[in-house]
This record gives C-alpha cells, sequence and structure tokens, in this order.
C-alpha cells in the first residue's frame, strides 16, 4: 500500500511527533510530584537523556511509547508501507534502549522503564497502581524496575 501523503507532508508529519513531554510522560510526573518527589527532566549528561532523574534515589525512569520502542504489546504493530525500513528502524531503536540502560546501570544509576500500555489501551493498570509500584521502587535499593500493561510482565529484578 502506498503512503497516502506526499514525501514533505510525511516529512512535516514526523517532525511533528513529540519524543519529549508526551501525555504518558506528563501523566506519571505530575502524579509522582504530587506524592512528593522532586526530578529533573530530560539531564543531557545522562545516556539517552531519561524523562526523570530522581538525584535523591539516584533512579530515572524512562517513559517509552509502545509503537516507537517496538515494545511488541497491542500497541506496537510494524506498519505495512515500507515494512523493513520500519523493522530496521525500530530494533535500532530498542538496541539503543538496552545500550543506554546499561550505561546508566555502570554509571550507578538504577533504572526504571514504564511503558505507554500500562497507561493507555486494553490492559492498562490505574494510574494510582502505577504510582504505587514507582513510589517503592524509589525507595527501595533494587536496580532496575518495568512496568507493562501486561501484568505478567511487570515485575522487579535486582
Amino acid at each position: 500500500m502506498a503512503d497516502v501523503h506526499d514525501r514533505a507532508t510525511r516529512r512535516r508529519n514526523m517532525q511533528a511527533i513529540r519524543h519529549k513531554d508526551t501525555k504518558p510522560e506528563i501523566l506519571v510526573r505530575k502524579a509522582l510530584f504530587r506524592e512528593g518527589f522532586r526530578y529533573r527532566l530530560h539531564q543531557k549528561k545522562l545516556p539517552g537523556k531519561p524523562d526523570l532523574t530522581f538525584r535523591k534515589h539516584n533512579a530515572v525512569i524512562q517513559i517509552h511509547g509502545c509503537y516507537w520502542h517496538f515494545h511488541g504489546c497491542h500497541l506496537s504493530k510494524v506498519p505495512e508501507t515500507d515494512t523493513a525500513w520500519w523493522l530496521e528502524k525500530l530494533q535500532t531503536t530498542q538496541m539503543r534502549d538496552q545500550r543506554n540502560r546499561t550505561a546508566l546501570a555502570e554509571a550507578g544509576w538504577r533504572v526504571c522503564d514504564v511503558w505507554e500500555c500500562a497507561l493507555r489501551g486494553k490492559n492498562r493498570w490505574l494510574l494510582a497502581d502505577v504510582v504505587s509500584q514507582l513510589k517503592n521502587w524509589l525507595n527501595s535499593d533494587l536496580d532496575y524496575l518495568e512496568i507493562s500493561g501486561e501484568r505478567k510482565n511487570a515485575g522487579v529484578s535486582e
């Protein structure tokens, strides 16, 4: 199936897609702020410029869009147009995410990945449950937390 837009229109549309201050990110950060947590946004000196940095807790939280980070849940799918290019792009993003996660861990940071499907879609959590998980993790000494829309995949590991 051919693209419905010409190249210039498609380029303009793609450039308008936000990479920070997304709705899921704002939802999580406002909820944590209400709970008394203070953070820095998009620290340029850290690998991957994490969405939220909690110096006091030596932790970062990254809120990933399921589509753009190729999560594999019901919110992510490979486009039917130019499939090979999209697969390469999405897999490159996954590799970059893993490199950033590793670099953060090696620098002594604790990392949490919150997936968009945990906040919206058919398998979403209640926001209060997501915030509760994040609060517990921030106040713990666990190195890694992943929260996704599939509760069986949400877990804590050391």
